[in-house]
């Protein structure tokens, strides 16, 4: 097959709009209204953010945010598989390029908060596989039954690298 490319994003490119608006009203139909936490689209665009968008040619597989909270913490954000690509690898692809990007910047520890109900299962499977682990609220985020919040330990040699 072709190959798949990683690039920012380009948020004047259509496809990438799309995608993140499905994003949106995914979280919005899996997770009670006061709940839902993913940025919206000026906030993706906020310079503490690094979007990245996983391409096969011209067709966008995927996509998801880094958000640096400190010099030395990083938070992901907004991972999306576009639905004709799900269990394909793609966000695999992503989280990866991620950790990488991570640990290039020299980011101790990745964050992130997600949802509880079935539907997020699939991701929660990925990011375990990853060696991320249960850990406390952070940020500006609000401890409820519908999140839960995951925690990467960028430090640890004995983390999974992939």
């Amino acid at each position: 097959g072709r190959m798949r490319v990683i690039q920012p994003a380009d948020f004047d490119d259509e496809r990438v709009k799309t995608l993140l608006t499905s994003h949106l009203a995914g979280m919005n139909a899996h997770t009670p209204v006061g709940h839902v936490f993913a940025l919206d689209w000026s906030g993706l665009q906020a310079p503490a953010i690094s979007v990245y968008t996983l391409w096969d040619g011209d067709e966008l597989l995927g996509m998801a945010a880094l958000k640096t909270l400190d010099a030395r913490s990083g938070e992901v954000k907004s991972m999306r598989t576009a639905d004709a690509h799900l269990r394909r690898g793609v966000a695999a692809a992503i989280l990866d390029h991620i950790l990488a990007e991570a640990r290039s910047r020299g980011y101790t520890q990745l964050l992130l908060e997600t949802g509880t109900s079935a539907a997020f299962e699939p991701a929660l499977v990925l990011y375990r596989a990853r060696g991320f682990v249960p850990c406390g609220r952070f940020g500006d985020y609000e401890q409820s039954p519908f999140n839960q919040f995951l925690r990467l330990d960028l430090t640890d040699e004995h983390a999974r690298k992939p």
